[in-house]
């Protein structure tokens, strides 16, 4: 019987893994090895090249900026869609929030619903300096927006992106944290108040530690998704002005599929696959859920 059960079982399991190694690692493995080749999709020649696309990226500056401008989405939106979505969730698990609570769930929720095409043309909109609402907005309130353009300039183009972004995602993890804390056991919270612990100290003490899991969940998504960023900026800025706002699966886009460099393309796109597992691993450890 237990030999049948385990012929069983692996019956059964079988497709899965199969789907799973051809699906998901088997490409990886294939990218690894392309990213030793110079070649492109428009010739049948395949140039040995060893490590020389990863000395390429290493000494390309677009790929640094790139990189910093996924490590701005990143830090914004570990303190937005984690820091203040907490904030959100617990004010709205508060007493005096329970009546309303549905309301503003919807309300936040309801951004992260829109395809990100719509938002990002319609933020693109809002932005321009010609028939946009931001420059009359700052006018009224005495800023001079005469040579404010949030996309063109250099400066401010990541951060516009960036905040857009987190305007529409913050709900999504808002409800998730909204969730966790209702399975939270009101007999913690109860015995706290007879201890006369303040908001902040149950926050602290109760809430955090009991949604640990949850927080990891929410921290991986996010990390991950900034690293991988993607669509935000081909539909506003295209990376512009210049390479200003370019991250790293955009510049991947234009070095594999506009300048024909699929070898460096897949440089570019092993290095994010390891800095994505990477961060996913050590975040894992770090909350020691191995255990």
């Amino acid at each position: 019987m237990r030999k049948d059960n385990k012929r069983t079982i692996a019956l059964y399991m079988f497709p899965a893994i199969l789907m799973i190694i051809v699906l998901l690692y088997l490409p990886i493995f294939i990218n690894l090895y392309e990213s030793f080749f110079s070649w492109g999709a428009m010739s049948s020649s395949h140039k040995f090249v060893g490590i020389g696309n990863y000395i390429k990226m290493f000494k390309d500056e677009v790929f640094y900026t790139a990189l910093k401008n996924n490590m701005i989405f990143m830090i914004m939106s570990v303190i937005f869609q984690i820091g203040l979505s907490l904030i959100i969730a617990n004010t709205l698990e508060s007493k005096f929030m329970r009546k309303t609570q549905n309301i503003f769930q919807s309300i936040y929720f309801i951004p992260s619903l829109l395809m990100v095409t719509v938002v990002g043309i319609a933020f693109k909109m809002i932005c321009s300096p010609s028939i946009g609402i931001i420059n009359p907005l700052l006018e009224l309130i005495g800023i001079n927006a005469e040579n404010i353009d949030l996309l063109g300039n250099a400066g401010s183009a990541t951060f516009s992106i960036a905040a857009m972004s987190q305007w529409q995602y913050i709900g999504y993890t808002v409800v998730l944290f909204v969730v966790a804390i209702q399975n939270i056991p009101a007999d913690l919270y109860e015995a706290a108040d007879i201890d006369g612990a303040s908001a902040i100290k149950k926050f602290f003490y109760i809430t955090l530690p009991e949604i640990k899991d949850t927080i990891l969940i929410n921290m991986i998504i996010t990390i991950t998704g900034s690293i991988r960023e993607y669509d935000e900026v081909f539909v506003t800025t295209n990376g512009g002005p210049g390479y200003a706002s370019e991250t790293l699966a955009t510049y991947l886009y234009k070095v594999g599929f506009r300048n024909d460099q699929m070898g460096y393309a897949s440089a570019i796109a092993f290095f994010i696959f390891i800095v994505t597992f990477a961060i996913g691993l050590l975040q894992m450890k770090g909350y020691q859920l191995d255990e």
